[in-house]
């Protein structure tokens, strides 16, 4: 699988880039550190794509893991237009990857961010969109599905990170993508309480990623406090790879219903478009297996990092 996301953004993408690297069933080849939109509050900075390399390496030397040659810097900014690409060493990676002959075995590409990186290896080369599958997190609520949430963002966070891209990914692509819209990743709450005693407790791990969180709601606390809960919205990338069924492997436990794909318009919403090949979308997340399975493997990674000290 290859793994993109905005690591220099909102926290939870550590806890999936952690969680997918404890998981011994799937082979992560490539990790790509994608860009945040202009402006973003959590890195403004022109350069967050680097930026987000710079935490992946952090996280990788903290698990005492040394193949920072999977390791790739996307673009630092979005698509100009629905016919260029965005050149990245991230880019060329994909497009390898993507087109290798010398294995059988199913290629995911995992992304918890903006599309730029992978709208980039699709214009380089269309072939690759029938040697993977794109799980995405990200896009606004479908009608007769679900409503948007209170004072919701009128372009979805992820959507809005590089509309262009999700444009290409969507309306012009052959891609075959499994979505995890809005109102499903809202469904990922973790407490604080399950923070503090099920994640900081395990070790110089659980400690960093619990600090990175509760930075984030001290900062966000409102006139009675901190909140309660953090949304780990990018965690359903593990759900729905490392975790699926061991006989007729899919993500069983979980619920989708499949429909054509939709256009984009330039909204940020969606258009039915006529014959279109078909995606899931995911309605239901299996939150018991997902945020189980991470805090027994952190915990057991705490147990063997703190006897190989």
């Amino acid at each position: 699988m290859i793994i993109d996301n905005d690591f220099s953004g909102d926290p939870d993408d550590l806890f999936q880039l952690v969680h997918h690297l404890l998981s011994p069933s799937v082979d992560i080849r490539l990790v790509v550190g994608s860009h945040l939109r202009e402006e973003d509050p959590f890195d403004p900075s022109s350069h967050s794509a680097e930026n987000a390399v710079a935490v992946v390496r952090h996280v990788f030397d903290r698990m005492g893991l040394e193949a920072h040659e999977r390791i790739f810097a996307g673009s630092n900014t979005a698509l100009s237009d629905r016919k260029t690409p965005r050149e990245s060493a991230a880019v060329d990676a994909i497009i390898a990857e993507a087109m290798r002959d010398d294995t059988a075995s199913p290629l995911f590409y995992a992304a918890g961010g903006g599309l730029t990186d992978l709208a980039s290896a699709y214009l380089r080369e269309p072939r690759i969109a029938e040697r993977l599958t794109v799980i995405w997190i990200g896009g606004a609520e479908h009608d007769g599905i679900a409503v948007p949430p209170p004072n919701a963002m009128p372009i979805e966070y992820n959507l809005l990170i590089d509309l262009l891209a999700a444009q290409v990914v969507f309306n012009d692509s052959t891609l075959r993508v499994w979505q995890v819209p809005r109102d499903a990743y809202r469904q990922c709450l973790i407490s604080d309480a399950e923070l503090r005693l099920r994640v900081a407790t395990t070790g110089s791990l659980g400690e960093y990623l619990y600090a990175e969180v509760a930075q984030i709601l001290r900062l966000a606390a409102g006139p009675s406090g901190p909140a309660e809960t953090y949304a780990m919205g990018d965690s359903p990338l593990v759900l729905l790879t490392a975790l699926q069924s061991t006989f007729e492997a899919d993500p069983s436990s979980s619920d989708y219903v499949s429909m054509p794909t939709p256009a984009i318009t330039e909204g940020g919403n969606y258009e039915a478009v006529a014959g279109a090949r078909p995606m899931r979308v995911y309605t239901r997340l299996d939150n018991r297996l997902m945020f189980e399975d991470f805090y027994l493997k952190l915990s057991e990674f705490g147990r063997w990092q703190a006897a190989n000290e």
